[in-house]
């Protein structure tokens, strides 16, 4: 076999074969095929897909490509959670540490950013020391002693999918639902985990915006993990304006933190319980939603969750002072107000927009060897729905970067729908595939 004619082969359209599938990835994974070709496949995988014979192949390419845990020593239900990316959706750090103290073990293998979303390893990492390089055996022991660790890929553990992650970024591949199954189903199933929910986003700021295609994608992430013995339950949530108020890196770990303290926007809490009862009723905790909701909610009220927190960060290397004291923390050099252009209703908010243009300030990577500025970011002040005067404050953005400000601060602007009729409530949860 050899790379070009099965780029070829894909680019029309005809299937590639199981074995043509792990050739590819076991080249791409020990650096026999270069990243130049396999852009090229991953271009033509865009536009001409992956069936599901093909998509199940390479998920188990990607998953054998290098070692998988076994946690089945460590008594009590293993779950996990993944989002298909969004703006502003930090559930990942409330939810962890939330499941956790419901008494739910929560091993994560994260991601970075990816194109116009944040990555919750680079949430995390704006946590002065915080560490997500863990050993197989660490991760382990951590999950066992803790309940819950966030940690990267490492080079064992599904490195076909790091290398792979990096290159959809900056090729512009990562809106193709084969790769973002494969991707993700291939990290989950090499945690060893018994269970997994599943956040699918559509809309404007989601990575599959037509409300089918997210309906499909969550269908067929649901597939390959009853394929794979992995209980899985898909809630497709929305994603037509960001989730919360804070779009950046420490930006999001603070409204995190507000989160479970119980100060958190109504609708960033509402995904996050929603999310996080999914997990419990998958553990046995409960038989339905109300009730996994309830105990949730009384462990933010509390103080519980918020604890478990603070210890999680504290495992994991991170200065506990720096998130329970954040005035202390590094200020960006720029900071400017953006203000509404006319009086009205909030009619829409342009989440990949705003997502595109936080990746500008430096909260996100263009290049693959961006580094990113942790303190970057924006704030919200209005949401869907909201009156605004003129002249009023809609947000504001904070950078180290002085190129960009005149930049940024028109296309936050023009991310506002601003008119005259009333907006009905924005649905948040969409449907549930179980």
């Amino acid at each position: 076999m050899h790379p070009y004619e099965l780029i070829e082969k894909k680019q029309h359209g005809k299937s590639l074969s199981n074995e043509e599938v792990r050739f590819l990835i076991r080249g791409f994974t020990d650096g026999s095929i270069p990243d130049y070709q396999m852009s090229a496949l991953l271009m033509a995988v865009y536009f001409q897909g992956f069936d599901n014979g093909e998509t199940g192949a390479l998920v188990d390419a990607m998953l054998y490509s290098g070692e998988t845990i076994d946690l089945s020593d460590i008594s009590g239900y293993k779950v996990d959670k993944h989002s298909t990316g969004g703006v502003g959706d930090k559930v990942s750090l409330i939810l962890a540490p939330l499941v956790a103290a419901a008494g739910v073990k929560v091993p994560m293998i994260s991601g970075r950013g990816l194109g116009h979303t944040g990555g919750t390893l680079d949430k995390l990492e704006s946590i002065p020391g915080f560490s997500t390089e863990y050993t197989v055996n660490s991760f382990h022991q951590q999950v066992e002693d803790l309940g819950v660790c966030i940690m990267s890929q490492s080079k064992k553990i599904v490195p076909a999918d790091k290398k792979m992650y990096a290159l959809r970024d900056v090729t512009s591949t990562v809106r193709s639902i084969p790769l973002i199954c494969a991707s993700i189903m291939s990290k989950k199933i090499a945690e060893g985990i018994d269970g997994l929910v599943l956040d699918v986003k559509t809309g404007r700021g989601a990575f599959i915006a037509e409300y089918e295609q997210s309906r499909e994608l969550a269908t067929r992430l649901v597939e390959i993990g009853h394929q794979f013995d992995l209980d899985c339950t898909a809630v497709i949530t929305d994603m037509n304006q960001p989730l919360g108020y804070r779009i950046g890196n420490w930006n999001e770990v603070l409204e995190s933190v507000e989160c479970l303290q119980g100060n958190g926007p109504k609708d960033l809490m509402a995904v996050t319980l929603e999310l996080s009862a999914h997990m419990l009723k998958l553990a046995g905790k409960t038989d339905s939603i109300d009730p996994a909701r309830e105990i949730l909610q009384k462990l933010i009220d509390s103080g519980e969750a918020l604890d478990l927190f603070y210890r999680f960060v504290d495992a994991q290397e991170g200065d506990v002072s720096s998130v329970q004291n954040p005035n202390d923390y590094p200020q960006s050099i720029f900071f400017r107000e953006v203000r509404a252009s006319k009086s009205g209703i909030i009619q829409a908010i342009d989440s990949y927009c705003l997502g595109m243009t936080s990746v500008r300030l430096g909260a996100g990577r263009q290049q693959m060897a961006d580094v990113i500025d942790p303190k970057a970011g924006i704030t919200l002040h209005k949401k869907v729905g909201d009156s605004v005067e003129s002249n009023e404050i809609i947000a504001q953005f904070f950078t180290d970067d002085e190129s960009v400000l005149d930049e940024a601060e028109q296309r936050i602007k023009t991310s506002f729908t601003i008119g005259d009729e009333e907006v009905k409530s924005q649905i948040l949860i969409h449907e549930i595939i179980e």
